[in-house]
């Protein structure tokens, strides 16, 4: 039986033989369903009709895009560490060419997902590389559409992943949602890997937050303090957001804190936030 895969986010449900009535995650009001209606396609049949294309990001930080746009279409990264490999966040196009070249790269030790709006095919990515474990926080259990024995539901402010390698909850449009911080990154000055918590915008000097991007939702100013003050006690100067060229360079964490005052006052409306 096929696990069908939602054509507007790209969560796989789990096998059946017919598709669900629904898309749960597209149903929710940080999502949509489309004017045409709730569609479906398999996995075989992103195979046919999809690629996958690599780029180097900086060194030992590779990302991942489907080509043509498929769901969100965010992009996953293959993070390299001397203690093993990481895959952050999950797109759903998991085809032979992809795992091969990962592979050839020393695989991956584990898979973390920022939120559910990336959880996509995380199983089978996991099933394609020997049953990694795949970490998701457990505020968002009830997310999850198709369980597996490979994930693992953590708890917490943070979780050290590998040595460097620390995932935190910051919370935004969903309580655990996730951020990874790489101490090593941007030549050892800190990486955050931010997918759409911290979400670097199309001037790429700047970030914002958001309850729903697609319903132009905002995030309440206590949400966003709260994301801010969980990511406040480390170090970074770079953050590689959720899609292709949403990446600040550096100064990301000044970036970070004026976006925030800019953001909050806005918010709040009178001019006068100052974040602490």
């Amino acid at each position: 039986m096929p696990s069908f895969v939602c054509t507007t986010c790209g969560t796989q449900y789990p096998p059946s033989d017919k598709p669900p009535t629904e898309c749960i995650i597209c149903s929710d009001e940080r999502q949509y369903v489309t004017a045409a209606g709730q569609g479906w396609t398999t996995l075989e049949n992103l195979r046919h009709r999809h690629m996958n294309a690599i780029r180097e990001l900086e060194p030992n930080l590779i990302s991942i895009t489907t080509f043509p746009a498929f769901g969100i279409n965010q992009r996953t990264h293959l993070l390299r560490t001397p203690h093993g490999n990481i895959l952050w966040d999950c797109i759903a196009l998991v085809d032979n060419a992809t795992v091969e070249m990962i592979k050839a790269m020393g695989g991956i030790k584990a898979i973390a997902i920022s939120h559910p709006h990336y959880y996509t095919t995380m199983l089978e990515w996991s099933n394609a590389f020997d049953g990694v474990p795949i970490y998701l926080h457990e505020a968002d259990r009830n997310w999850v559409q198709r369980d597996g024995p490979a994930i693992v539901f953590w708890s917490g402010s943070s979780k050290e992943l590998l040595p460097g390698v620390t995932l935190i909850c910051a919370g935004g449009h969903y309580p655990g949602g996730s951020v990874l911080h790489w101490a090593d990154g941007a030549e050892g000055r800190g990486t955050l890997l931010s997918g759409d918590i911290v979400h670097v915008v199309h001037d790429r000097k700047s970030v914002s937050f958001m309850w729903s991007f697609p319903n132009f939702i905002p995030l309440s100013a206590p949400r966003v303090e709260g994301v801010v003050n969980a990511i406040k006690p480390y170090k970074f100067d770079r953050i590689h957001g959720a899609f292709t060229d949403r990446t600040i360079w550096s100064g990301a964490q000044d970036a970070v804190k004026r976006s925030t005052e800019r953001y909050l006052n806005i918010i709040l409306g009178d001019g006068s936030y100052e974040l602490q």
